[in-house]
């Protein structure tokens, strides 16, 4: 009997904690929750004193930490310019470092003054390079009486309209002390290329290497035998790409990203100078996007290149240099193409990625990468890395980087956020909080801002600022409602960090044919997400409908797929499982990748093929035996009919899939959508030890309520809406895994599900329960901070655009005003009420009787209002802050010089706002409607 009641005691208390162990709470908000920010140090002029004083603003408004990026430098500053790496830089860093702890904030660096890696300290002999190539024709006895050489042809390209001519211009480029005026954006010097090889190719298909027949002059000592006869002299260039927006000390040439010992002598210059500095309280050094082909010409060659190639790819290269440069889009040209532009990327990965990456490692610290817009498959290269981050505002390319950190088991995806929204002094904090909804849809967990300058503290407006759109400063108005977009971060991160990625489906990136493709802009492509080259490709159009029908999918790499491995019928891989691999309609497929999906199949996977199986492979060497072996393969495929859209062969344990009908697919391999992507929500789902959680955003331009499937099953949900904090208990019916939603314009929430059933406080939803209640009266409006001037107070009876009232000083105005207004507590009894603040540029606080609501950034700007809060008579004070346009259109006017920086200045997103010197100019622009723009009303609510 004891023991009995012992048991039931047990069981009760189990069954008890089961209901409360699970019971929805916020995370704690931690530094790598927070979001970070790029910090840039215009010029390295900076000091302590102001080094802190930015640092603390920064900490104020919920910045996580930093990442420092030396770049150009403030015109009329230049005594304070400190060279990148000096050792008075090396100070200057200390001293963030030591403010960071302080603070708590993480500091990440940039291995270079600007982008990508390269500066004064790099040598010819380490730069980035091109290859030449010349052709001669000669018949049987004819020697060459033409000398073999290749003078380059000096090149020289601005940032901005030519400041001077090439022959003022010392050799090496780095010899300059001007540097940070010229702004070079890449330059080349007219001298003799050396001489790679020289091949001789006959019409009877002889091939003779005359390399060593070369004389040092150039001059060929060799008669040509019986045929005809053409040779090809392929040369070494220097390519000339200077590092993008560098700083001083940071100018100077690009390194050769195909040679380890560029990067390893590029890096020395970080060991000399930090050698005696303790980096213990740094995290992460960063790279920016490759980016060294946006000049004339690629960099296309390393010294080393017909080593590596005949080494990687079994026959040398120089035996089919016609090929290579051959413009006819034949079968053989494709090939050899094809295993050039792999070896370049196997480069890039070794060589560079792979080597800047231990070098970090064997410091104790990480990485930060941004592969994109490489020659080289980038999702190798993000693989190889602690932190993958990506940038633009396209979904498909955001997932190139979450892809590969969920595939390799990395916990964090970075981004560069918020580059572009709109144009200069325009974007509002809903565009920023639009463009991180999309990058945490796209599986992005850890947000930098692009970003935050160093300005001093007695900068005048609009301080220091960079050519980039968005600006992340304490002289923007939105800075007084910064802190809230970061809250909301915060609150976000913590759940997307502290899970793991939750998709169903790996689609096979086909990088075969498009290396394989020959290109009008030169021997290499390069690969940036989805880029228009995909366009019309099966491979983009099925991967859009991934999205649009709501199967959660990660790219996956032919490297990737080597390290996958099957168990129970699933596919493993970075300690996540998915159900299946789809591969769109291609002509080709590398034979390993094709041996490694008919072995997962035997184990029990099932490979899915859109459309069509490859029918051949790439590349040139060893082909008929790889040919030979991948149609044995195939013979193992004996396909039957499943349905009348796709047919299947069993193979071992598992299946292939062939055909047309990607849902009917989808459900043969066990695997459901997300059915919310048909009423315009947009998703990531991520699992947890106790079931899922969701990020679901609304991103109509309407509020979205009803009721909405999930894609996996669970016996409870919870609901967090991280801008406001309310949580609770989700209206959820086990049965069909529905959720019930309400969410405002652009509004996103978390939804936790739970394997077993849990109890707790349940989760306020709203029901209008009257019409919306227009709050009339006298506003009285008071301008609090900002300038160039505070206009007067004054008191209306309408709302609408302080920029409409009478006098210069309102239209000039950009800061934040408060509008505050006595009204009387609604006739109506409700349980309490939505304030819908209607139009508002930009943002606003609301705080009624004495205490803060919140803050509305928009699209949205309703707040709730708990009927006890209110009294018979009570008292609403709005704060808004408008954009910095006005002031700026007002000191332009003015004639005041605010665009004082080097390099590319301040540039126009825009055309019609590009100005006669090149630079951005509001010359045409009009005052921008700010404040409350239009009534404000209540509405009396109710729980449903």
């Amino acid at each position: 009997m004891f023991n009995k009641t012992i048991l039931k005691i047990a069981a009760f208390t189990l069954f008890v904690s089961t209901f409360a162990a699970a019971q929805p709470k916020w995370k704690p908000i931690t530094q790598q929750s927070k979001p970070w920010s790029r910090w840039w140090w215009e010029g390295n002029a900076v000091n302590p004193k102001d080094l802190t004083y930015n640092m603390e603003n920064y900490q104020k408004v919920g910045l996580g930490g930093l990442e420092i990026t030396p770049i150009y430098g403030v015109k009329g500053y230049e005594s304070q310019f400190i060279d990148f790496l000096s050792p008075k830089w090396v100070e200057m860093f200390k001293h963030t470092l030591k403010e960071g702890t302080r603070l708590g904030m993480g500091i990440d660096l940039a291995n270079a003054s600007g982008w990508p890696f390269g500066g004064r300290w790099v040598t010819p002999e380490d730069a980035c390079k091109y290859v030449a190539h010349k052709t001669y024709s000669l018949k049987e006895g004819e020697t060459l009486n033409e000398k073999i050489i290749f003078t380059q042809t000096p090149l020289l390209r601005y940032v901005l309209p030519k400041k001077t001519e090439i022959g003022a211009l010392k050799y090496p480029i780095s010899a300059n002390d001007n540097l940070q005026e010229l702004a070079i954006d890449q330059v080349r010097f007219e001298k003799p290329l050396p001489l790679q090889t020289l091949m001789a190719y006959s019409d009877k298909g002889e091939i003779i290497n005359l390399t060593e027949k070369v004389s040092r002059e150039g001059k060929l000592d060799w008669q040509a035998p019986t045929g005809k006869w053409t040779l090809y002299a392929i040369f070494q260039g220097w390519h000339g790409k200077m590092v993008e927006r560098a700083g001083p000390g940071g100018e100077g040439d690009v390194i050769d990203h195909f040679s380890a010992k560029a990067i390893k002598n590029y890096l020395l210059a970080f060991d000399k100078a930090f050698a005696k500095t303790d980096l213990s309280s740094m995290r992460a050094f960063f790279n920016d996007s490759y980016e060294v082909d946006d000049a004339r010409g690629q960099s296309d060659w390393t010294e080393t290149l017909f080593d590596e190639f005949k080494n990687r790819r079994g026959y040398d290269l120089r035996n089919h240099l016609p090929n290579l440069f051959g413009k006819e889009n034949t079968d053989a040209n494709r090939r050899v193409l094809f295993d050039y532009r792999t070896t370049i990327g196997d480069l890039i990965l070794e060589k560079y990625t792979s080597e800047w990456a231990k070098w970090a490692h064997a410091q104790g610290k990480i990485v930060r990468n941004q592969a994109h817009g490489s020659p080289a498959n980038t999702l190798d290269l993000y693989s190889v890395v602690d932190i993958p981050e990506i940038e633009g505002t396209d979904l498909l390319r955001i997932k190139f980087a979450s892809s590969a950190a969920n595939i390799m088991g990395k916990k964090l995806t970075s981004s560069e956020s918020a580059t572009w929204e709109n144009e200069h002094f325009l974007s509002n904090l809903a565009d920023v909080k639009r463009a991180l909804d999309l990058f945490m849809v796209g599986g992005v967990n850890h947000i930098f801002y692009h970003g935050t300058n160093y300005s001093p503290k007695d900068a005048t407006f609009p301080g220091w600022l960079f050519y980039a759109a968005v600006h992340f400063t304490p002289h923007n108005p939105f800075w007084k409602d910064f802190g809230a977009l970061n809250k909301y971060v915060a609150r976000c991160q913590t759940f997307l960090q502290d899970s793991k990625p939750n998709n169903d489906v790996l689609y096979y990136f086909p990088i075969t044919d498009r290396l394989s493709e020959p290109s009008s802009k030169g021997l290499l492509e390069h690969f940036d997400g989805v880029t228009p080259k995909f366009n019309g490709t099966d491979f983009k159009e099925l991967g859009q409908k991934l999205i649009d029908r709501g199967y959660g999918f990660d790219f996956i790499s032919d490297k990737q797929i080597g390290n996958l491995s099957t168990k129970n019928q699933v596919i493993l891989t970075g300690g996540v499982s998915y159900k299946t691999i789809l591969l769109a309609e291609s002509e080709q497929v590398p034979l390993e990748t094709f041996e490694k999906l008919i072995a997962l199949a035997k184990q029990g996977a099932n490979i899915i093929f859109h459309k069509k199986l490859p029918t051949d492979v790439p590349g040139l060497g060893n082909l008929e035996t790889r040919r030979n072996k991948f149609k044995a393969l195939l013979t193992q495929l004996n396909f039957i009919n499943n349905t009348s859209s796709f047919k299947q062969a069993k193979i071992g344990q598992g299946s292939i899939l062939v055909g047309e009908n990607l849902d009917e697919m989808m459900l043969f391999a066990e695997i459901q959508r997300e059915t919310m992507i048909d009423k315009d929500l947009q998703f990531v789902r991520k699992s947890h030890a106790k079931g899922n959680y969701y990020f679901i955003n609304n991103k109509n331009t309407q509020a979205f309520e009803g009721w909405v499937k999930l894609g996996v099953s669970a016996q409870s949900a919870a609901l967090y809406n991280p801008m406001t904090e309310a949580l609770g208990m989700a209206k959820y019916n086990a049965k069909s895994n529905e959720i019930y939603l309400q969410l405002a314009a652009g509004e996103s929430c978390i939804v936790e599900t739970y394997k077993t059933k849990v109890t707790g406080t349940n989760f306020s939803y709203w029901k209008a329960k009257s019409e919306p209640q227009e709050l009339t009266g006298t506003w009285k409006i008071t301008f609090l901070e900002g300038g160039p001037e505070l206009p007067k107070a004054i008191e209306t009876q309408t709302l609408g655009s302080w920029t409409k009232l009478d006098g210069e000083a309102y239209k000039n105005f950009s800061g934040t005003a408060s509008y505050s207004l006595n009204f009387p507590k609604p006739t109506a009894s409700a349980s309490g009420y939505w304030l819908d603040l209607g139009k508002v540029a930009e943002s606003a606080t609301v705080t009624i009787n004495g205490q803060l609501l919140g803050t509305l950034l928009g699209p949205s700007y309703k707040i709730f209002v708990p009927s006890s809060l209110l009294k018979a008579q009570n008292t609403v004070i709005i704060n808004v802050s408008n954009s910095m346009a006005n002031r700026v259109i007002a000191i332009e006017k003015q004639g005041i010089i605010w665009q004082k920086f080097y390099n590319i200045n301040v540039s126009a997103r825009l055309r019609p706002n590009l100005g006669k010197d090149g630079y951005f100019t509001t010359q045409n622009w009009q005052p921008r409607d700010s404040g409350l723009l239009e009534k404000v009303t209540l509405t009396a609510v109710e729980k449903e």
